[in-house]
């Protein structure tokens, strides 16, 4: 009893899922009792499963966006005018100090520039400030206007602490200004702030 119901179950969910449209009229077999028998005719059917498209649609949903806009204004940049002996060329750039600081707002100044050979060294300071800047990230900057030769290699070095974005990993971070001058012990002071 119980496959029987089981079996009127899966034949119920069948003919629920689908269109089903009768093609012949059933015909039973015609019966002479001398038994002879004309053959008789089982219906036959044409059955249309689902049809599924794939397609898309245009609604209207809310996403969040982040505008920046960028304006320039005019301010006052350090310019540092370098005179090399048996130097090319000279070339006027602009060197840009950056980090991206998340959950609180901080302060990025350029403190000092170090020359040894055809190597500069930019270095900044990164301070933590107390306004909270929520969910949001912000990029802080410096820069200063640098005459000099064009073939200088320049790094970035901050005196602070690293915050955790990857953007951050284009400069080197150092805990004090002390490590700093160790490390740049060999190096002439050109700019101080």
């Amino acid at each position: 009893m119980k496959k029987f119901i089981l079996l009127f179950a899966i034949v119920s969910i069948a003919l629920v899922s689908c269109d089903v449209e009768q093609k012949k009229e059933m015909k039973l077999p015609d019966v002479d009792v001398d038994v002879d028998t004309e053959a008789g005719q089982l219906p036959t059917f044409d059955v249309d499963w689902a049809d599924v498209d794939l397609k898309t649609t245009t609604k209207t949903v809310k996403v969040p966006k982040v505008v920046v806009v960028m304006e320039e204004v005019e301010v006052e940049v350090p310019y540092i005018d370098v005179d090399m002996p048996d130097a090319g060329e000279k070339e006027e750039r602009n060197l840009v100090v950056e980090a991206e600081v998340i959950e609180t707002e901080h302060d990025l100044k350029i403190q000092k520039v170090y020359a040894n050979n055809k190597n500069l060294v930019v270095v900044a300071t990164l301070e933590e400030l107390s306004q909270t800047l929520g969910d949001k990230k912000l990029r802080v900057s410096d820069q200063l206007t640098l005459n000099a030769p064009e073939d200088l290699n320049v790094k970035y070095y901050i005196v602070g602490e690293k915050p955790n974005r990857i953007f951050n990993s284009a400069h080197k971070y150092f805990s004090s200004m002390n490590d700093v001058e160790q490390k740049l012990k060999d190096y002439s002071v050109i700019y101080s702030k």
